[in-house]
């Protein structure tokens, strides 16, 4: 156990390997543990600022969409376009979080494959990580290393949360997708552009599913919070109704996991652990967007951690989620009412599509998404649309659209 480190990074999706990268940079030594070949289902849309904000080249694009369509329960199509100067990006998680570790590592985190065990302590305080290398022989004493900091960006069922900070429980939802082939541009009204959400109960009784084109390769799933609910089955279906069966378009891999809906009230322990990305419950609401989030909220803990670890305050430490919130908290609170109101049942989800159609808020909609805020710019289209969403609330409620089909 003579190994230490300033920090040790608890999983290598974007969260982690950002923070990894930040610190390894800023000459901190820093060891990067991740288990290899665990890919967490994701549409991979990311936003121009996130290349911007986080020096990522366009060749990790795997393809761009310039529209979204929006369909309802009665089958009603509405498409968003981007407008002229803004796209989707499109990212396959199983090549852009390789890339992302890949560059940590070049540029001096201690990459290892292995899988996060505990948290022990040393005589002074000190924290010991445990980790079983990939290969271990069964029954092995697990590898341990010692940190001044560690940070926990390993998912939804987070084992550095569930060890070193307070029993939370979050609201989340269970996602699963399929990456398949993409079948050929026009096939039943296939666009390798534009990405496809579904607002219809008999796929998703309370959240949504997709396909979302990743090139070469399409992602097909569903999210779902209701106990019982088969995933699998959902995306099955999805895909018959599509025409992207197996016989049709090959089944490239499968990938489910939880999906954390709201930040957890505290990111750290307040002596030596943060935790960031789906640990920290960052994804957004009602879009179930991660990737930015995550990624953001690991370079606020890593320069948490760089902050503690220059001045051995242990109050830096809280400072991560202070930033995130202050950023992103207005925008998870609307996106939150959104998804409890709009997504309730199909009778709610049909007016919600309905809204849609509104080139205010479709136009509201993409700038938001751009610049990850909630824009106030043209006031009058703000009270436009109040109007508008005020009447559709109303009427939903009054024609029995309150009634609640799946708990999120």
């Amino acid at each position: 156990m003579s190994e230490f480190f300033d920090v040790v990074v608890v999983g290598g999706g974007p969260s982690g390997a950002t923070a990894a990268n930040d610190l390894a940079l800023a000459g901190h030594k820093v060891m990067l543990l991740d288990r290899m070949g665990r890919i967490k289902p994701c549409g991979g849309a990311v936003p121009p600022r996130l290349l911007k904000d986080f020096d990522v080249p366009l060749d990790q694009l795997c393809t761009t969409a310039n529209a979204a369509r929006m369909i309802s329960p009665a089958n009603r199509k509405v498409d968003m376009p981007v407008g002229e100067d803004g796209f989707v990006g499109m990212v396959d998680r199983d090549v852009f979080d390789e890339w992302l570790r890949t560059r940590a590592a070049t540029n001096g985190a201690d990459r290892r494959d292995g899988t996060f065990e505990t948290i022990e302590r040393d005589g002074d305080g000190t924290a010991i990580v445990c980790y079983r290398p990939k290969g271990a022989a069964r029954g092995s004493e697990p590898v341990k290393v010692r940190t001044r900091v560690l940070l926990g960006c390993d998912g939804g069922n987070s084992a550095v949360a569930r060890i070193a900070l307070p029993d939370e429980k979050l609201p989340f939802v269970a996602a699963y997708h399929e990456v398949i082939e993409s079948p050929p541009e026009g096939v039943n009204d296939f666009a390798g552009n534009r990405c496809d959400v579904f607002y219809q109960g008999k796929h998703s009784p309370d959240f949504y599913a997709w396909v979302f084109p990743h090139g070469s390769k399409t992602s097909v799933g569903v999210g779902s919070a209701v106990k019982g609910f088969e995933l699998r089955k959902a995306v099955a279906n999805l895909r018959e109704e599509l025409g992207m069966a197996e016989a049709d378009c090959k089944t490239v891999r499968v990938e489910g996991a939880p999906i954390p809906l709201k930040p957890r009230k505290k990111w750290d322990n307040g002596k030596d652990v943060i935790v960031a990305g789906d640990a920290a419950g960052t994804v957004a609401p009602a879009s179930g967007e991660g990737i930015f989030y995550a990624m953001t909220a690991g370079r606020f803990a890593g320069e948490s951690a760089a902050a503690f670890l220059k001045t051995g305050d242990v109050k830096q430490l809280a400072t991560a989620r202070k930033k995130f919130m202050k950023l992103h908290g207005q925008v998870f609170l609307v996106l939150g009412i959104m998804q409890w109101f709009w997504y309730r049942s199909d009778n709610m989800r049909e007016r919600f599509v309905k809204l849609c159609m509104d080139k205010d808020i479709q136009q509201l909609t993409w700038e938001a998404y751009m610049n990850k805020e909630i824009q106030k710019k043209k006031p009058m289209a703000h009270i436009k649309i109040f109007l508008k969403d005020s009447a559709q609330l109303i009427s939903g409620l009054l024609s029995g659209g309150g009634v609640r089909t799946g708990k999120v």
